[in-house]
């Protein structure tokens, strides 16, 4: 139930090679496809079968067998199983409600990913104004609380048709469980929904999404330690139990820092676009053309890359010059540039006019670490990956004046990124 708003440990790595292995949990390798919902994505990560397997078996082997006796094994196991799926469709829910709400507010989302802990909804950009965020955070435990409401009516129906215990037993726990659900992110501490809330009430009074993301991490700190003293004393006392609030807590104090790290790099890049950072010129060239032609064209150019172009000039890909002399020298007439180049669908694109951050938002999907500067379909030139890093860097490491704040630094002063940041820093919450 979280929202995600997606970005060395080696000098001669990639932006994108850094940001994959960082957002190795928020890219949530290891996914079944579960189809699209509003043209959302969903996924379903294999750690749900952890969730499942634990619901099923505590259900089915220890709580219906005891308090609702009588029954045979099977009945027992099935109810765990049914529960367990009508959990997950729950998170789902959840999930969607945020998304959708997102779509409708103009902020893009990649997809819904369900996983041990919870669901995840990555979006692709942050929201406009702290009344959108608040939509978009608030809806979320709304619409849990709403199943809630659902599995009671269900459980108080199935009792009045004087249905078998189980189906009722069912019910009333998936009911209770929806309810917690709500309650507990509605808590005031990021990354959980009430988090949000607070962040857009702070941003709302102040006019600052920077101190506000960083009042709502600080929130989501202090819950996690709580969680893991809380989880701690449960072992002490009452076993194994209290295992679930240590991971849940720990959980919650690494995502508050990953959104913390996100803030400032969102701050520090506050302002800039991607016809600031472009690096790369890209000749055009058409995709028919020989190997020989573009060495010609890619060295007139200053040995740049060529963007392969469709008899229309839309771009279909990249080709470099160490491809182009890679081909042997009796096939480079006979070869043509598109049997070479990289597919536009390899690569993020992106307009000179889009902020840089909203682009580094989507770089953890896959494809190249490299941007594809388009207008209207054709090529305008590149942002390469490595160039992003040491642009990151660079403004993260050096007190700057932020866009329209004058005086104000988008960063804390003295503030220097981690040697494994990754944008926006964060992994799947919940």
């Amino acid at each position: 139930m979280t929202l995600v708003v997606e970005g060395s440990n080696g000098a001669d790595r990639t932006f994108r090679d850094e940001t994959s292995e960082q957002v190795g949990g928020s890219a949530m390798t290891g996914t079944l496809p579960l189809g699209r919902v509003a043209g959302i994505r969903l996924g379903l990560h294999w750690s749900v079968a952890g969730i499942v397997g634990l619901i099923v078996f505590v259900l089915g082997s220890y709580w219906l067998p005891n308090v609702f006796p009588g029954h045979s094994a099977f009945f027992y196991w099935l109810s765990g199983a049914v529960a367990a799926l009508l959990l997950i469709t729950s998170v789902l829910v959840h999930e969607l409600a945020h998304a959708l709400v997102a779509v409708r507010r103009g902020v893009p989302v990649d997809g819904i990913t369900l996983w041990l802990l919870g669901g995840v909804s990555r979006l692709r950009g942050e929201a406009p104004n702290p009344r959108v965020d608040l939509l978009i955070a608030v809806v979320g435990p709304l619409a849990s609380g709403l199943l809630a409401g659902v599995f009671a009516g269900l459980a108080w129906a199935l009792a009045a048709l004087q249905a078998g215990q189980l189906s009722v037993a069912v019910a009333s726990y998936l009911s209770a469980l929806n309810l917690v659900v709500a309650v507990f992110n509605l808590l005031p501490a990021a990354p959980l929904d009430g988090g949000r809330i607070l962040r857009a009430a702070i941003w709302s009074r102040t006019g600052d999404r920077f101190k506000a993301a960083v009042w709502a991490t600080r929130t989501g700190t202090a819950l996690g330690a709580l969680l893991i003293a809380y989880g701690f004393y449960n072992l002490a006392t009452r076993g194994y139990e209290g295992v679930w609030a240590v991971l849940i807590g720990l959980f919650v104090i690494q995502s508050a820092g990953a959104e913390n790290k996100q803030a400032q790099v969102s701050a520090a890049l506050e302002g800039v676009r991607i016809a600031d950072v472009i690096g790369v010129a890209l000749a055009p060239i058409a995709a028919e053309s020989p190997v020989r032609t573009a060495l010609t064209v890619s060295g007139m150019h200053g040995n740049s890359a060529l963007a392969v172009t469709d008899a229309d000039g839309r771009a279909e890909g990249v080709v470099t010059p160490e491809q182009l002399r890679a081909v042997p020298t009796p096939d480079q007439e006979r070869t043509t540039v598109r049997q070479l180049a990289r597919p536009v669908s390899e690569f993020e694109s992106a307009t000179a006019d889009e902020p840089l951050t909203g682009v580094l938002l989507r770089l953890r999907s896959p494809g190249s670490s490299s941007i594809l500067v388009l207008d209207d379909e054709r090529p305008v030139g590149m942002v390469l990956g490595t160039e992003l890093n040491r642009i990151v860097t660079d403004r993260m490491a050096r007190p700057h004046t932020r866009s329209g704040a004058p005086g104000e630094t988008g960063a804390p002063p003295g503030a220097e990124p981690p040697a494994d940041w990754w944008y926006p820093g964060q992994g799947p919450r919940r």
